[in-house]
């Protein structure tokens, strides 16, 4: 085993413990045991994907290895406890998890970025950290490794974990995710938590059937066979059949309502990464959690939230393609090709606009065809009504340009050209209508609404973490509510005026290397909230390490810094070794200042500076 530093894992701090059975656990306690710690927030969607991966390795070593979830809110919404308490039963998390509302184990460890793994051995020694998704194969290299040597060592303590799973819950919907009024009348209903699809009568309540297994799988078939995990969107597709985003299999379904038959539209199974195929035949690409699906211009837009783009599925040539997104994650206009998304949730079209619940810009955005002028090119371009950034947020109603959401995950087109939002972190519906330019709310106390769809005069809203559906009258006057503006609340790294050492640290796990028999395996973007805040640095290289250079007068703002890794397994005799993508965005907050610092590390794989 090769040396790692000897960095001692600081004690756990935090507000309260969750899937403990009510019991505060520590490091000290867990002595002799693997922890992993997962520092996540649950509006992350690489912080899912995490979860997701973590699985496996938390069922394999289940009797040596503790996985620990930290979650550290970035929303206010966030913060709250029964919030986390709803997202660790959503997501199904099958490990003890510190609700840590004021970052205090975050700073602890020095971590800049949602997700991020620790790797603690059973001595209590910090012996890795990795930011972002991608890691599992190297961390089970690692629990492998600490295991062997610590069952020598005799350090190593195998048994049960602490992990206590809640008391089950008896409803008919559990923490649903997205509705579809169906032409006979009835209601559709994605079940997420159990992996099915509901439909339900018009009174939105009493149960007509259920679609799919009520275990997580991937399985086409007939409705009591098939199988899905964490479906999300739904859309009515030309020939009468219903579109699914089964986002965690990272697959588009479809689901014929009158023989109740699955299928498979799009997708593999598995998980996009970059340097995958972006368009090609349907069945043989591969997505990343696509979250809501919609019909508009001829074909099936699909809310591809796990790259931060909008893909589109053609139902007559079978194929699917990237169609706006660049894959990186922020709020830039223009040309569909140019613009940036983050975590797009939802899809609504409305005549020659598709609108887009832009959720960690906490906008509201659209797509059109392109200006007259080029309307026969076949080109669209992505516009904004509502929202400005990443990390800012709120309640606030009044002319759009002023107007704050928190995390809307869900929008519905309205008779009159309006769009009502489901603003899901602040518990409410809101309603931009283009015509004034202008934002009010017209519902408030639901309980995280995720989507809504129009019944006859009223709309029906899934309240997901209630767990059901709640029918309204739209109100012609809107609600009256106090503004409330919020910024991320994140401490800004102090930078030294001038000249700034970017340095990307990406350590290849054991029996890794960097492989660049085809080209560099590495890539680095950057670029700035204000824009200005840089004077050169900005842009895309394959070296993970930049001297950025400040502008002079400019005395705060964000470094957006994007990584990408790819190692294959190291082993000669092996003709085609297997490779592994790790890739990471961070939003740094940063205030130039005297004293500060001239380098800034942001770990990918391995460690930098000790933890504090």
């Amino acid at each position: 085993m090769s040396k790692r530093p000897r960095v001692r894992a600081p004690e756990l701090q935090g507000r309260s413990w969750i899937n403990t059975g009510g019991k505060e656990l520590s490091l000290a306690a867990l002595r002799g045991r693997i922890v992993v710690l997962d520092f996540w927030t649950f509006c992350c969607i690489n912080c899912l994907h995490v979860l997701d991966e973590l699985r496996e390795l938390e069922e394999k070593h289940r009797d040596s290895l503790v996985i620990i979830g930290v979650h550290s809110p970035k929303f206010v919404h966030e913060a709250d406890h029964q919030a986390v308490v709803d997202a660790v039963e959503r997501y199904q998390v099958h490990h003890p998890v510190l609700d840590d509302p004021e970052l205090a184990t975050w700073k602890q460890y020095a971590v800049r970025a949602w997700p991020t793994l620790v790797v603690i051995d059973p001595e209590g020694y910090v012996v890795a950290q990795h930011a972002g998704e991608g890691h599992a194969h190297a961390i089970e290299q690692l629990v492998t490794e600490l295991v062997e040597q610590h069952g020598t060592k005799g350090t190593l303590r195998r048994g049960d974990g602490p992990y206590v799973p809640p008391e089950p819950v008896a409803t008919d919907l559990r923490f649903p995710g997205k509705v579809l009024a169906l032409p006979g009348g009835n209601l559709l209903v994605s079940d997420t938590t159990r992996h099915q699809l509901v439909e339900l009568e018009p009174d939105g309540e009493t149960v007509v059937r259920r679609v799919g297994a009520p275990e997580r799988g991937l399985a086409d078939g007939p409705a009591e066979r098939a199988r899905f995990s964490e479906p999300q969107g739904l859309a009515l597709l030309p020939d009468g059949a219903v579109a699914v985003a089964d986002t965690v299999n990272h697959a588009l379904r479809r689901f014929d309502p009158v023989s109740g038959q699955v299928s498979t539209l799009a997708g593999t199974g598995r998980q996009w990464w970059q340097g995958s195929a972006s368009s090609g035949p349907a069945r043989e690409v591969e997505l990343s959690s696509p979250w809501d699906v919609a019909w508009f211009a001829d074909r099936l837009w699909i809310a591809m939230a796990g790259v931060h783009q909008l893909w589109t599925y053609d139902p007559a040539t079978e194929t699917v393609r990237a169609a706006a997104g660049t894959t990186n994650e922020g709020l830039v206009d223009g040309p569909a090709e140019e613009a940036w998304f983050a975590q797009p949730s939802g899809l609504a079209a409305d005549g020659d606009r598709l609108w887009i619940a832009d959720s960690e810009t906490s906008a509201l955005r659209y797509v059109q065809r392109a200006a007259a002028e080029s309307a026969d090119d076949g080109g669209f371009v992505v516009r904004t009504a509502v929202g400005s950034g990443l990390f800012d947020f709120g309640h606030r109603d009044g002319a759009a340009g002023q107007a704050l959401l928190q995390h809307p995950l869900g929008v519905t087109a309205l008779p009159d050209g309006s769009v009502v939002v489901s603003d899901t972190y602040n518990h409410a519906l809101r309603r931009y209508d283009p015509a004034t330019d202008a934002v009010s709310t017209v519902a408030t106390d639901l309980r995280e609404p995720s989507d809504a769809a129009l019944v006859g005069g009223d709309i029906v809203v899934v309240e997901s973490a209630r767990h059901r559906l709640t029918r309204l009258r739209l109100p012609e006057e809107a609600v009256r509510v106090a503004s409330v503006a919020h910024r991320t609340q994140r401490a800004a790294t102090e930078i030294a005026p001038g000249r700034l050492r970017l340095e990307v640290v990406f350590q290849a796990p054991a029996g890794q290397k960097l492989d660049e028999r085809y080209g560099p395996s590495t890539r680095l973007i950057v670029s700035a909230s204000p824009p200005e805040l840089l004077t050169a640095g900005s842009g895309t290289g394959t070296e993970l390490g930049r001297e950025l250079v400040f502008t002079e007068g400019v005395d705060e703002g964000v470094l957006h810094v994007s990584a990408m890794a790819a190692s294959c397994d190291d082993d000669p005799a092996v003709e085609y070794p297997a490779c592994h993508v790790h890739q990471q965005d961070w939003g740094v907050p940063v205030r130039l200042t005297p004293g500060g610092a001239d380098r800034l590390p942001l770990v990918l794989a391995g460690l930098d500076t000790p933890v504090p």
